[in-house]
C-alpha cells in the first residue's frame, strides 16, 4: 500500500522541478495547504446538511407556502393489491398483453388500468413544495459563497491579473480567508453527494453524482498541490451561473412564468459568458 501511495503522489508529477512535499510543510513563518486539512470537510459537510434541514423546514417551507407553492403531490391511485404487486415487482409500464390480462382479472376496462398506472407513477414524484425548498437552499448557499468569494477576491492581486496565480508557485502562503473559502466549497459538494440519495430523484441522477465526484476530486487535489489561486477564480465563475439557475427554478415552481423565462434567459447568457467565455479564454 505504501508503495502505491508513493507512486501516486510522485513529486515529479504533482510538483514543479526540484520541489518536494517536504518543502511545502507549514512553518512558523508561513502556512501551506496540508492534505490533513481536507478531513475538516467531513464534519463541516454534516453541519451544512443539518443547517440545510433546518433552513428548508423553518425558512424555505414558510416562504413557499407564502408564495402559494403547491404543497400537495400528485393525485394518489386508489389502493389495489394486484396492480400494486405488478407495479412494484414486474413493471411500471405494462404492455398491451399484460393490460388485457389485468383487465380480465379485475373486470376493469383497459383505460382505467392505464390511468391507475399513470397515477401510481406520478404518485412517486415529489411535490412542488419539496422541489422549491431544495432550490431555495441551493440558491441561498450559492449566493452566500459567491458573495464571499467576490469580497475575498477583490483584495487579491490575481483577480484581474491571472499571471499572479503562478507568481512564486508553489511557495504561496495559505491565507485564512482562502482556506475557509476552499473548505466550505469542498464541504458543500460532499454534502450534496451524500444528500443526493434522499433528494428529489431526477433523470440526471447519474450525471449529477458524477459531477459531484469530479468537483470534490478537483477541489481536493488543487488544495493539496496549492493551486488554490486559480481554483478560487474557477469556483467563483461556476457559482454565479448556479445562482441564476436556482432562482429560475424557484420562479417556475411559483408559476411566475414571465419571471422564470427571464431568469432562464439570464442564466443562458451568464453561463455562456462565464463558463464558455471567461473560463477557457481568460
Amino acid at each position: 500500500m505504501a508503495g502505491i501511495l508513493a507512486w501516486f503522489w510522485n513529486e515529479r508529477f504533482w510538483l514543479p522541478h526540484n520541489v518536494t512535499w517536504a518543502d511545502l510543510q507549514s512553518t512558523e513563518e508561513a502556512a501551506f495547504p496540508q492534505a490533513e486539512d481536507l478531513y475538516l470537510a467531513f464534519p463541516l459537510a454534516f453541519c451544512i446538511f443539518m443547517i440545510r434541514l433546518l433552513f428548508e423546514r423553518f425558512i424555505a417551507k414558510p416562504c413557499a407556502l407564502g408564495l402559494k407553492v403547491q404543497a400537495n403531490g400528485p393525485q394518489k391511485a386508489q389502493p389495489n393489491a394486484i396492480l400494486e404487486k405488478v407495479f412494484t415487482a414486474i413493471t411500471k409500464h405494462p404492455d398491451e398483453k399484460r393490460l388485457e390480462g389485468l383487465s380480465k382479472q379485475l373486470d376493469w376496462d383497459v383505460r382505467s388500468i392505464q390511468r391507475w398506472f399513470r397515477q401510481r407513477r406520478n404518485q412517486e414524484k415529489p411535490s412542488t413544495l419539496r422541489k422549491f425548498c431544495e432550490s431555495m437552499w441551493r440558491f441561498t448557499f450559492y449566493l452566500y459563497i459567491f458573495t464571499y468569494g467576490v469580497r475575498f477576491l477583490k483584495k487579491t492581486p490575481w483577480l484581474w491579473n491571472t499571471r499572479q496565480c503562478w507568481t512564486g508557485y508553489p511557495y504561496q502562503p495559505l491565507m485564512p480567508d482562502l482556506h475557509y473559502y476552499y473548505i466550505v466549497e469542498l464541504s458543500f459538494y460532499w454534502s450534496l453527494m451524500f444528500s443526493q440519495f434522499i433528494d428529489v430523484k431526477r433523470k440526471d441522477f447519474g450525471i449529477m453524482f458524477t459531477h459531484h465526484i469530479v468537483a470534490v476530486t478537483l477541489i481536493s487535489f488543487s488544495y493539496v498541490t496549492n493551486l488554490m489561486r486559480v481554483g478560487t477564480l474557477i469556483l467563483c465563475l461556476h457559482d454565479v451561473a448556479d445562482i441564476v439557475l436556482e432562482a429560475a427554478k424557484m420562479a417556475n415552481y411559483c408559476k411566475c412564468q414571465k419571471l422564470s423565462d427571464l431568469l432562464f434567459l439570464t442564466f443562458a447568457v451568464v453561463f455562456i459568458v462565464s463558463r464558455l467565455g471567461i473560463y477557457p479564454l481568460w
